[in-house]
């Protein structure tokens, strides 16, 4: 049974946008980034969600070559927190992220070379995970610091990560407004700092006469900001899966 919270979603279903977020909310949090896979059964409700709501989307710091991999071709995709995009079946360009490719080529080569395996490249950004040497923090924050100041880059710190990425003005907060623009209903479910930028561009759209709803998908490691914030909490992916499940039976009438 859905919270009153979602009834203008299923009194106006192709007015709404359903958003999420995909590592620790479609996905576990795993050590290794590039085994992380959704949940059994969320590929399967999302298209679900995709054939009744006006939009269903994801808005990621993956790369949308590994989202549209393991998500299919039917969402709205927003990968590397909007940098690059998926939209009707097909890939666009961000025209001014583009110039910044060499730049971000280049210090994956310096990462490599200085700090070895906690590097992860994604083409348009950078990322540094700690996860599994939490001892390492400090000094990949510190590296990451100094390259962004010495070439002109975006600072983005996470859950046991932090990355490097073009200095625009693009993050999953104006992803978020740019997929649900018309909408009047518009939710976003996420469990980790950059998924604040969200919340808040729900907060600009409800000055804005749409209903919004704030998910925070509770764990051990979410963030007190992000809990704080949010209007409805679930339990991990799990409970992500049953709140997507509940919309697109109860969406279908």
């Amino acid at each position: 049974m859905l919270p009153s919270l979602f009834a203008p979603f299923l009194a106006s279903p192709s007015r709404s946008a359903v958003l999420t977020d995909f590592d620790g909310t479609l996905a576990p949090i795993v050590d290794d980034p590039a085994a992380a896979v959704p949940l059994p059964g969320v590929v399967e409700v999302l298209g679900r969600l995709a054939g009744r709501f006006g939009v269903a989307g994801v808005v990621s710091g993956r790369p949308v070559a590994y989202l549209v991999d393991r998500l299919g071709p039917a969402l709205s995709l927003s990968g590397v927190y909007g940098l690059e995009r998926w939209r009707d079946g097909e890939r666009q360009r961000v025209e001014e992220v583009e110039q910044w490719r060499p730049v971000l080529a280049a210090a994956v080569t310096l990462a490599r070379t200085e700090l070895g395996a906690v590097v992860e490249d994604k083409g348009l950004s950078l990322t540094l995970h700690f996860r599994t040497c939490p001892q390492r923090g400090a000094e990949l924050r510190t590296w990451a610091v100094a390259q962004a100041a010495q070439h002109g880059l975006g600072l983005h710190e996470a859950r046991a990560s932090i990355e490097l990425h073009p200095p625009v003005d693009i993050d999953k907060g104006t992803e978020v407004e740019a997929l649900a623009r018309g909408m009047e209903a518009a939710c976003f479910l996420g469990d980790d700092l950059g998924d604040l930028a969200a919340f808040v561009a729900l907060d600009r759209l409800a000055s804005t006469g749409v209903h919004t709803v704030r998910v925070a998908v509770g764990s051990e490691e979410a963030p007190v900001e992000l809990m704080e914030r949010a209007d409805w909490v679930v339990d991990g992916p799990v409970g992500v899966l049953a709140l997507l499940e509940a919309l697109a039976s109860e969406a279908a009438g």
